[in-house]
């Protein structure tokens, strides 16, 4: 196959990936849009909604690892094409839920395991083998990038529907969006190459756990997860707590995948030039450099709009910086296993966002401690990555 024919393949996977990802990650960043209107319809606290999310973010993570050793198995297309099944379903049905344990059912496991079939941990492999090996920073950010793009586009989409529809028929119409993922997933089939004498899964696996560095990755993408998912449900009724009118809280989510776009490729570009690990630890000390301004600044529009800029810029860069790494240290051939078991962390970490989120408030009636939580863990992270060891595992001494 020609140098030309190649690049077009690679060309049509990026295209496929990108658009996969916009709807993936796109559909899920609006649901803290439904958690006040569907909680006053239900006669809910806050922390029933928070529970539902947290087990959807906490089942996404364990299912990845499955899901990413399934698609390294049995290719990529088959599985994000079950996960877009399941995850669209799952969305459809949560106006039924009229109990807890039933919007568990739906928004947390069905919801949940479908995210972790169609995750764009799986989508990043799929463009990992696509590309060559110096490309695949840059690759990994565009499409992290593309998913900051569905949250730009769609967020403010879920809005309107919420404002034209009812909180009911428009989850019942993200729901039926969800489907456009489907044939998206055919483009993105394939697994990758197995080559005589390469290791096994197994050895893989032993050899990332007894690898300090790429626990040093878990417990900041730990972090991570904590800071998107409690922003992401519980940025819209802080903002109505606060006295800031409804309409800024879905711009304001838009604005974070605005901005992240250009997070997401430039941490892309940054991440083939210069050293992973220090742009990861200023990202996130940035992170808790812009919370700790935001609490302590008076809340107005303009001043949700500045945040969102300024988060939306540190949101998912951390992505393809965290999962260049992994390749880096592992290789491509088991990457979408072994960054699934780093996304686990990360979906831990978005389980206590959202549940601390919504216990803290339905305990005190306000998010100050959870906020402050975010900072201390922000700090964290930028320390937890400076002992990393940014080359491959096989050069790195062997454990004692």
């Amino acid at each position: 196959m020609s140098a030309t024919q190649l690049g077009r393949i690679a060309t049509v996977v990026i295209v496929a990936g990108c658009l996969f990802n916009i709807f993936s990650f796109g559909l899920r960043t609006g649901f803290g849009l439904f958690l006040e209107p569907m909680s006053a319809a239900n006669g809910w606290g806050r922390e029933v909604f928070s529970m539902a999310s947290a087990i959807q973010n906490l089942l996404w993570g364990l299912g990845v690892p499955f899901a990413a050793a399934a698609a390294d198995r049995w290719g990529s297309g088959r599985v994000l094409a079950f996960g877009a099944l399941l995850y669209g379903g799952g969305t459809a049905l949560m106006p039924l839920s009229t109990e807890p344990w039933m919007l568990n059912a739906t928004m947390g496991v069905m919801v949940g395991f479908g995210l972790s079939c169609a995750s764009f941990s799986i989508v990043l492999a799929a463009l990992g083998r696509a590309v060559p090996a110096e490309q695949r920073t840059w690759a990994f950010g565009i499409g992290t990038a593309a998913g900051s793009m569905g949250q730009f586009l769609i967020a403010p989409l879920e809005q309107l529907l919420l404002g034209l529809l009812g909180w009911t028929s428009a989850l019942v119409a993200i729901g039926a969006l969800a489907l456009v993922m489907l044939p998206l997933a055919w483009f993105l089939r394939g697994r990758p190459a197995q080559v005589a004498g390469q290791q096994s899964l197994g050895q893989a696996l032993r050899e990332a756990g007894s690898h300090p560095s790429f626990w040093y990755l878990v417990a900041g993408f730990f972090v991570c997860g904590f800071h998107v998912a409690f922003i992401l449900t519980h940025l819209p009724p802080y903002l109505k707590d606060v006295g800031v009118p409804a309409s800024v809280a879905g711009w304001s989510l838009a604005l974070v995948g605005l901005f992240n776009i250009v997070g997401s490729y430039t941490a892309g570009v940054l991440g083939g030039r210069h050293s992973k690990k220090w742009l990861l630890s200023v990202i996130y000390l940035g992170r808790a450099i812009v919370i700790t301004i935001f609490v302590l600044t008076p809340p107005s529009s303009a001043s949700v709009l500045i945040f969102a800029a300024a988060m939306g810029l540190l949101w998912l860069s951390t992505v393809p910086l965290t999962s260049g790494l992994v390749a880096i240290m592992f290789g491509p051939r088991y990457m979408a296993t072994l960054f699934g078991i780093v996304f686990l962390s990360h979906q831990v970490g978005a389980f206590f966002g959202v549940w601390l989120g919504g216990r803290i408030y339905d305990a005190t009636g306000s998010y100050d401690l959870v906020w402050w939580f975010g900072v201390a863990l922000g700090v964290f992270a930028a320390l937890v990555h400076l002992p990393i060891a940014e080359r491959s595992a096989r050069l790195a001494p062997a454990p004692s």
